[in-house]
């Protein structure tokens, strides 16, 4: 669908929202018998959520200028500006399909994708044969790893909370537990970047 954005005739304010409601129609009619959305740690699960959102915005607070040393700020990893650059901030229809996106929407994917896909697939190639949580050196840090690549710029908090994530998967046993977690963090971001007007976490 990113590949397709530039063809499909839609404009900045409805590229995000269109995106959204599409993935998250594919995942219910494809997944939803598969999603247990029932965390059974659902105060810990929040605190945690709200810890990893603590450890992203720490470095920049404590250390004005953080993000411009080279090992963030360079040729390969960019400079951390928004993905949406130029789309209108103050449209209140993109404002809230961006945030349904981060909070209901990535972190489902993302999480089904990490922690419940990723580390399991790197154990065995029959990963349905592996208990979800279940431990391995190689697995659990290869996907933080892979985990923080994504996150461009931000590879050292999306460490991080790879690490985070991957550690609550260990412990729950459970993909909703992580997805909650992934959510509250996601949802603090979200309201930082809207209260504060940060908009490079939004990349």
């Amino acid at each position: 669908m990113l590949a397709l954005g530039p063809y499909l005739p839609l404009a900045a304010a409805w590229a995000y929202p269109a995106r959204t409601v599409a993935v998250l129609a594919v995942l219910l009619a494809a997944s939803r018998r598969a999603i247990a959305l029932r965390p059974s740690h659902g105060l810990s699960s929040t605190l945690l959520g709200v810890a990893v959102f603590a450890a992203w915005i720490l470095p920049e607070l404590l250390f004005p200028g953080y993000r411009q040393h080279w090992l963030f700020h360079n040729a390969v990893l960019g400079a951390g500006s928004p993905a949406f650059e130029g789309a209108p901030h103050r449209d209140p229809f993109f404002l809230i399909f961006r945030v349904a996106g981060s909070v209901l929407l990535v972190p489902i994917v993302e999480e089904l994708f990490w922690r419940a896909w990723m580390m399991r697939r790197l154990i065995s190639a029959r990963f349905d044969r592996v208990a979800p949580g279940t431990y391995s050196a190689e697995s659990f840090w290869l996907t933080a790893l892979l985990f923080a690549s994504e996150h461009g710029p931000y590879w050292d908090v999306g460490l991080a909370a790879g690490i985070a994530y991957n550690w609550w998967m260990l412990r729950t046993k459970s993909v909703a537990d992580c997805i909650l977690a992934h959510a509250v963090t996601n949802g603090c971001l979200a309201a930082y970047v809207l209260v504060r007007g940060q908009w490079q976490y939004w990349i």
